[in-house]
């Protein structure tokens, strides 16, 4: 319900009656994960979803007249050959959804946004902030030149004037955090990935060619780096998608982060077998 949740309060302050549907268990290969919700307000607005499409008109129905009734009710939806396209799951799973009207306890903390470090003020790294910004991280760009440093290079983001490594020390990280490694240049590169690959962030990534990754390791390990940090490392940085521009090799990295951190493999889904979302489901769980 936490990404529905400030809909909601306004909402509340507006004084619309209004009922949420929150998936409450899954199982095979179902399109969302526990927790998700979907709201309908008395004016028939709604937002949010609960199954990517397959059941949400069924499920805005349900809502409509829980807020008529004012009972609360649990639903469960699965595949169906008669009705798929009406009210069954088509991918194969099956959901549970509570419906509630309102008044519904709404999470008043939402937890913040994971980070997204990313070091080296170059095209690559405005590209990256973009779809990281879409993605619902907090980006911060940092580099040690000003003149490229700059926030109108970088909206959406945190821009950093101060050497990679330097701000690294000072600054917050987590399990969700993500680093990348744009700067391309050995006097940023090896003190600030020396420090990264200690931390206990989700991702560690660098820039650079087969060769320059080569050079860099060898660096590193004079640095103390031991092989076991060595291996942390995503480099060449991103999926092998093709891709040329700044905006392609943005959407290859931002990929490899996603498959890091839900445990994906990378693989085409075409040439894998088995519920498509199970793998989503336990990484969330965990």
């Amino acid at each position: 319900m936490v990404e529905i949740a400030d809909s909601l309060r306004a909402w509340e302050r507006a004084g619309r009656a209004f009922a949420v549907a929150t998936v409450t268990a899954t199982s095979g290969s179902a399109p969302r994960p526990v927790g998700t919700s979907m709201a309908v307000d008395s004016e028939g607005s709604v937002i949010g979803n609960v199954s990517g499409g397959c059941v949400d008109g069924a499920v805005y129905e349900l809502c409509r007249e829980a807020i008529v009734s004012g009972e609360s009710s649990t639903h469960t939806f699965g595949y169906s050959d008669e009705s798929a396209f009406a009210v069954g799951l088509t991918c194969g799973g099956v959901i549970e959804v509570l419906v509630q009207p309102s008044p519904v306890p709404v999470p008043e903390v939402a937890p913040p946004p994971p980070r997204l470090l990313i070091f080296g003020a170059l095209d690559f790294a405005a590209a990256l902030t973009t779809i990281g910004v879409f993605l619902g991280y907090r980006v911060t760009v940092c580099d040690a030149r000003p003149v490229f440093a700059t926030p109108e290079r970088f909206p959406g983001a945190d821009v950093v004037v101060d050497w990679p490594h330097r701000y690294l020390d000072q600054t917050t990280v987590d399990s969700r955090t993500a680093i990348c490694v744009l700067t391309h240049d050995p006097k940023f590169d090896v003190p600030v990935l020396t420090r990264a690959l200690r931390l206990p962030v989700g991702y560690v990534g660098a820039l650079g060619s087969r060769r320059a990754h080569a050079e860099r390791l060898e660096l590193l390990r004079a640095n103390g780096v031991g092989a076991e940090e060595l291996a942390r490392l995503r480099s060449p940085i991103g999926l092998d998608l093709g891709g040329r521009t700044p905006e392609e090799t943005a959407l290859s990295i931002a990929a490899e982060i996603v498959a890091c951190h839900r445990g994906g493999s990378g693989r085409p889904l075409s040439a894998l077998s088995g519920p498509i979302h199970a793998r989503l489901d336990a990484a969330i769980a965990s």
